[in-house]
């Protein structure tokens, strides 16, 4: 098999990519080791950036997100039940965002698939990357007792943390930055209207988060320890912790519900340097995660794969390697920004173990500040909503 862009992950960025390709007339293959079905169920993120929002619209992706996403202009911010403030993206720096789950993306991303018949193999075992620091790249792969090998010219590694391609860059090329959190979250979903805003709290019980995917669906959080039992967390204990964690009003109008999906992720922050190693070039999971708390993951990854399409359809338009050649610097100018503003927001608004009475007291001054600050406001607003992406 042949292609000019085997592309290893078919979640959110692998099959973006693989649709903006075929934008510039690039052809690809992409490589799944899971079934369609899989990928399909993943929950993840939600919270859709305005450059996220804009590439959806770009190459015609959005139609859906229009009829059924939920605009939103900030996030609230209350800590220990006694006081709030609202960041207003939309008024300090003229951004919006909307909610409208991952899951909805994939079915799109999938649906514009199937209608110009894209190849995408599911199920692939065994799948390892060859001669990425050569001009002939492959990719080759198990497939109903079969090997099958896919001749390209470049690998896009879209296949998340845990997946082969980061580990095709050799241990002595490869940097990496981690730092983990002594926390996780736990989260449900559930088939309830949301509140209005997305709201983060900071209280003496632990961080919680109010989130939404769409008018009818809520995403809530709660800080817990690392070796928490899902178990050990029926819904109605939820309920009672999460509406514990806000001011007494704002619980009131919290709408229980069932949860359709419970879950415990804990929290890191890591980085890959460099994003790219010959003839493969990593996005989104595979080089960079980040904490949920500034809902950067999904957007991020397709920061990556703008700057990565755009790379490649100027290397086939004008032969030049320029733009692949700076791809990793490029992406990682946005990635760092982002990993910056999520460990920011992670240090403000969760309660740590190891924390000291100067810690604590340290954060509850900081976020007076920022209740009292329009100039701190605006600077967050900024760096919530996300750098614009480069286009030169």
């Amino acid at each position: 098999m042949k292609t000019q862009v085997a592309i290893v992950g078919a979640g959110p960025a692998g099959m973006l990519l693989s649709e903006i390709l075929h934008h510039h007339g690039i052809d690809s293959v992409v490589v799944e080791r899971q079934s369609r079905d899989y990928v399909q169920a993943r929950i993840r993120a939600g919270v859709l950036e305005q450059t996220t929002v804009d590439m959806l619209r770009q190459y015609g992706l959005s139609a859906r997100m229009d009829q059924e996403g939920h605009a939103h202009d900030g996030m609230k911010i209350v800590w220990a039940g006694r006081s709030e403030f609202f960041i207003d993206v939309h008024k300090h720096v003229g951004k919006r965002f909307v909610a409208y789950g991952q899951t909805s993306i994939q079915e799109d991303l999938f649906a514009a698939a199937d209608r110009r018949n894209a190849r995408v193999i599911f199920n692939a075992g065994e799948v390892a990357l060859h001669g990425v620091d050569t001009d002939a790249p492959s990719v080759s792969l198990e497939l109903d007792g079969r090997r099958v090998t896919i001749e390209c010219d470049y690998i896009a590694g879209c296949d998340g943390f845990h997946g082969v391609s980061r580990r095709a860059i050799p241990a002595d090329v490869l940097k990496e930055f981690e730092k983990i959190y002594p926390f996780g979250w736990l989260g449900i979903l559930t088939p309830q209207p949301p509140l209005p805003d997305i709201v983060y709290a900071n209280h003496p019980r632990g961080f919680a988060l109010a989130s939404m995917r769409s008018p009818t669906l809520s995403r809530y959080y709660i800080q817990v320890p690392l070796d928490t039992n899902i178990e050990d967390w029926p819904d109605a204990r939820f309920w009672s912790e999460l509406k514990a964690r806000f001011p007494a009003g704002m619980a009131a109008s919290i709408v229980e519900g069932p949860s359709i999906e419970k879950s415990i992720a804990p929290l890191r922050s890591y980085v890959a340097e460099p994003m790219s190693y010959g003839r493969l070039f990593l996005a989104g999971d595979a080089a960079h995660i980040v904490p949920p708390t500034g809902a950067k993951g999904l957007n991020l990854a397709f920061s990556d794969v703008h700057y990565l399409s755009r790379a490649l359809d100027h290397r086939y338009r004008t032969g030049s390697p320029d733009l692949l050649a700076s791809y990793s610097e490029t992406a990682l100018r946005r990635v760092w920004h982002s990993v910056r503003t999520s460990w920011y927001l992670t240090n403000l608004l969760h309660r740590f173990p190891s924390s000291t009475a100067f810690d604590q007291r340290a954060q509850e001054y900081e976020l007076d500040f920022l209740k009292s600050s329009p100039s701190a406001q605006v600077a967050l607003a900024e760096q919530y909503a996300g750098l614009p992406l480069e286009h030169t």
